[in-house]
């Protein structure tokens, strides 16, 4: 027989979501940079999520908008570019070169091919890779010389970004070359999200050319971030893994054997992997009980949406409310380290919930999370929220 597994309880998971995910007030951080370093990515493909998931973790919410944008667009020791299956995150900027690495050389490879193969089909061959390889090095000399720019500012600079092709059965489809070709800059790690028009809720970005970064091995690459995810997430199974990467599960399994990771038995009877970092603490048990906490994370928030398998946190039947068709979590409720119910804000900005599970669920819970509301609704300051991803409950509570 081999060697048995420690068993890692669902309380001790919840406990380690508690202090690592700065959920906890005691385990609060000071700046945007430490949520940020602590939860390794934060959604940002709806622009909300990121400061507000960043002001549930701070100790001082109020200054989230103005700490948020320090860091992002004038000391950029955040940055938010395209990294795990193709999606939006906001990163430390040190860790840019191993998402870019890790996971967005194959994006890239396959975005930039399917731009070439629609582009010169759809334009009967007028368009052609040689003409584009033109237009975006003009482009990046344009972005360049501004600094920052939105994509009609380049179209400015240089026309041919105007061109247009279509694709798809029967020429479906009709893309610009600005639209596209931006978006594979992107995920080659060329250029990043810039500044928005507007607050910061606004959809509508500026461009940036992206900081340098040194070009890592990739099998590197993927085992660094794996690490890091790791010791932020873990426990994780293999299937956590290769959602939340995107990476084949044989790159997971690479990645996990290169980091010596240890295997560890969940109270599914599922098996889960954490660090063996002694120093980090990742592979004993945390046994200390935390402080009772209450969070209001945003839609698309880093901690609901971390792990493929939600049952030790978020019960199945409360799905189908706080979710859309596509699988994106709306905004919910937390109390000690599992989901119970769902808020919105209303259009004349009163934040408001409803609890979907109330098993241990008492006064101290109730009082919690009226206290995150309000904290919430201080900082947020009548700036109207309105999540990218609509769910049936987040909208029957917003329409009052």
């Amino acid at each position: 027989m081999g060697e048995r597994l420690r068993r890692l309880t669902t309380a001790e998971r919840r406990t380690r979501l508690a202090l690592r995910h700065r959920l906890a007030p005691g385990a609060r951080a000071a700046t945007p940079e430490e949520v940020a370093g602590s939860l390794v990515a934060l959604h940002g493909t709806d622009p909300a999520t990121v400061y507000l998931a960043v002001g549930a973790r701070l100790v001082d919410a109020a200054g989230t908008v103005t700490e948020l944008d320090r860091a992002l667009y004038e000391e950029r020791s955040l940055v938010r570019m395209h990294g795990m299956r193709h999606t939006v995150f906001v990163f430390p900027t040190e860790l840019a070169a191993v998402v870019h690495a890790s996971t967005g050389l194959t994006v890239a490879a396959r975005a930039r091919a399917a731009l070439i193969k629609d582009m010169t089909t759809g334009s009967d061959g007028r368009l052609t890779p040689e003409w584009l390889a033109e237009v975006e090095a003009a482009a990046l000399a344009a972005l360049a010389r501004r600094g920052q720019a939105t994509v009609n500012e380049l179209v400015h600079d240089e026309p041919r970004l105007r061109e247009q092709f279509v694709y798809g059965a029967g020429g479906k489809y009709q893309h610009t070359v600005s639209s596209r070709l931006m978006r594979v800059l992107g995920v080659e790690g060329r250029v990043v999200r810039g500044r928005p028009l507007g607050s910061w809720t606004s959809t509508q970005f500026r461009w940036a050319v992206a900081p340098p970064h040194p070009e890592l091995p990739p099998a590197g690459a993927q085992s660094e971030l794996l690490r890091q995810w790791l010791t932020a997430c873990g426990p994780a199974t293999e299937a956590d893994l290769k959602w939340w990467t995107g990476w084949k599960v044989t790159e997971v399994r690479k990645a996990l054997a290169a980091i010596g990771a240890q295997a560890v038995s969940l109270d599914d009877g599922g098996t889960g992997y954490v660090t063996d970092e002694v120093t980090d603490g990742d592979a004993e048990p945390f046994t200390e009980p935390v402080e009772p906490w209450a969070a209001l994370l945003p839609g698309l928030d880093p901690t609901a949406m971390g792990w493929q398998d939600r049952d030790w946190y978020l019960a199945p039947a409360l799905r189908p409310a706080l979710f859309d068709r596509s699988g994106n979590v709306g905004p919910t409720v937390w109390w000690n380290g599992r989901v119970i119910g769902c808020w919105a804000q209303r259009p004349d900005g009163e934040i408001v919930w409803r609890l979907l599970e109330t098993e241990g669920v008492g006064s101290e819970a109730h009082s919690a999370i009226e206290a995150e509301a309000a904290r919430l609704s201080a900082w947020v300051a009548g700036t109207r929220i309105t999540p990218r991803f609509r769910t049936p409950l987040e909208r029957e509570l917003a329409s009052g």
